[in-house]
């Protein structure tokens, strides 16, 4: 150690090059060099080839829609409904909750075919069957997972356990952030999922990489506003007293962790005035207010669309909106319609007003859940279900669109039943790859080494599905 510039600096940081480089990177972000983040990203991974996406907003439907009520018609199951499942068809399967005696049920919503690509979708999405050529539907997605946390930890890290970096993560880190008075990564919605905060966490990489939780009500970040008696000025010069101490530490002991709390305390004080504009949607016309049917100040799901757009039309990566309401054991086609009623138009309304901006093209929307819904009826008296679905990792329905997706088709197949992907299957690491890919990225070379091991979001697995491409 005597030969390094700073004799101080931590074994575990030198060895994974991390000592100097990125205490000074982002110190030049500090003191008004361009992009820190991005040449920081630059010296990691750069990109491997010309991006088709900039941005990403990643619509995670928490719970696990039911492929079966929204894409997936399967008019063999109103044929064979109330019989068991063949033998032949479940093999050594493993069923989380509902047993292996439970029998077949039909979809009762009716399905019909839409926009100049024949998509076929159930009457539940009425909104969202206007814009079936803007999309891109794939019905054989298949996970790692039945349970809902480590289902949702897998489907954002590629990994079943804690502690890996998510996927927002894994993009800031590799492309950095374009603006520097919002973060690279921001997520909306009901982050109190099963998952909980793993599905934004940035894992074993710099904590300057995670998702940072906005509010679509109130302040937008908790503890950003000024306390009482403290104005621009004196926030500034305290901001400035706390960097001044926090360089001396990082000049001493290289950690990278003291880079990002400076860069948090600078993010901090530029938010307090680009935050409370982002909200303030007076910007926005009356058409369009009404296209989401968004309310300005609330914080329904139309409203975090809105501001998903508006966070991607000034430079943020990676969006993710999250809304756990899918997790239907119970009456599934009923409840099916009632979530679909909260969040679908809203969700066409995104695809439809980044396309007249002409933002979808350089912004990737993707749309789905952990896990999808057995062809299986799910009753259980004693906590009060029927005619609900269980959880389902073999064969559930996502969709994409924009940003290089090649629209106006629909991707795999399942069998007459709905239980096993028979064409085209695509693992959860494929659209991991994928979404990597059309950033410009490698997700063969996108790593980080940790612990003696280079680690990666697709773990050792995943292609790209060419098929989704344009």
């Amino acid at each position: 150690m005597q030969n390094l510039p700073h004799p101080l600096i931590a074994r575990r940081y030198f060895l994974n090059d991390c000592a100097l480089g990125i205490g000074r990177i982002a110190l030049g972000s500090l003191l008004g060099t361009t992009c820190a983040h991005q040449r920081l990203a630059a010296k990691l991974q750069p990109a491997h080839y010309p991006p088709k996406a900039k941005s990403v907003i990643f619509l995670f439907m928490a719970g696990g829609p039911s492929q079966l009520e929204l894409f997936d018609y399967k008019p063999t199951l109103r044929k064979y409904e109330g019989q068991l499942v063949p033998e032949s068809v479940l093999q050594d399967q493993e069923l989380p909750f509902i047993e292996r005696s439970a029998t077949l049920m039909a979809s009762p919503l009716k399905f019909a075919r839409h926009g100049k690509c024949g998509a076929e979708l159930s009457e539940a999405l009425p909104r969202l069957s206007q814009i079936a050529d803007d999309i891109a539907i794939v019905k054989s997605v298949r996970t790692d997972a039945f349970n809902h946390a480590p289902a949702q930890v897998f489907f954002h890290t590629g990994h079943l356990q804690f502690g890996k970096p998510s996927m927002g993560s894994w993009v800031t880190y590799g492309l950095g952030n374009e603006v520097e008075n919002l973060p690279g990564f921001v997520v909306l919605g009901n982050r109190s999922v099963s998952g909980g905060a793993a599905c934004y966490g940035s894992g074993f990489l710099p904590s300057t990489y995670q998702g940072v939780p906005f509010r679509s009500e109130g302040a937008p970040i908790l503890f950003v506003d000024n306390p009482a008696g403290i104005d621009e000025q004196s926030q500034r010069d305290t901001i400035d007293t706390i960097g001044r101490l926090n360089r001396h530490k990082l000049d001493r002991f290289g950690d990278p962790e003291i880079a990002t709390r400076i860069r948090a305390y600078e993010l901090a004080f530029q938010l307090q005035a680009s935050a409370p504009q982002l909200m303030d949607m007076c910007d926005e016309s009356a058409s369009t207010l009404e296209l989401y049917g968004a309310a300005p100040g609330s914080s329904s799901f139309a409203t975090q669309c809105l501001l998903a757009r508006r966070l991607v039309e000034r430079g943020v990566r990676f969006v993710e909106i999250i809304y756990s309401g899918w997790d239907h054991h119970s009456n599934v086609a009923d409840s099916i319609k009632n979530t679909c009623g909260k969040t679908e138009g809203a969700v066409t309304a995104l695809i439809q007003d980044l396309k007249n901006r002409g933002l979808l093209d350089e912004t990737l929307v993707v749309w789905g859940g952990e896990f999808g819904r057995t062809p299986m009826v799910e009753n259980n008296p004693a906590l009060g279900r029927s005619r609900g679905r269980d959880h389902h990792p073999n064969a559930f329905t996502m969709w994409l669109a924009g940003g290089g997706i090649r629209a106006g088709q629909t991707i795999g197949q399942t069998d007459d039943l709905g239980y096993h992907a028979i064409e085209d299957p695509i693992h959860i690491h494929d659209l991991q790859a994928t979404i990597l890919h059309l950033l410009g990225m490698d997700h063969k070379q996108l790593t980080f080494r940790h612990q003696g091991r280079d680690f990666r979001l697709t773990d050792v697995a995943g292609n790209v599905i060419d098929k989704l491409l344009t």
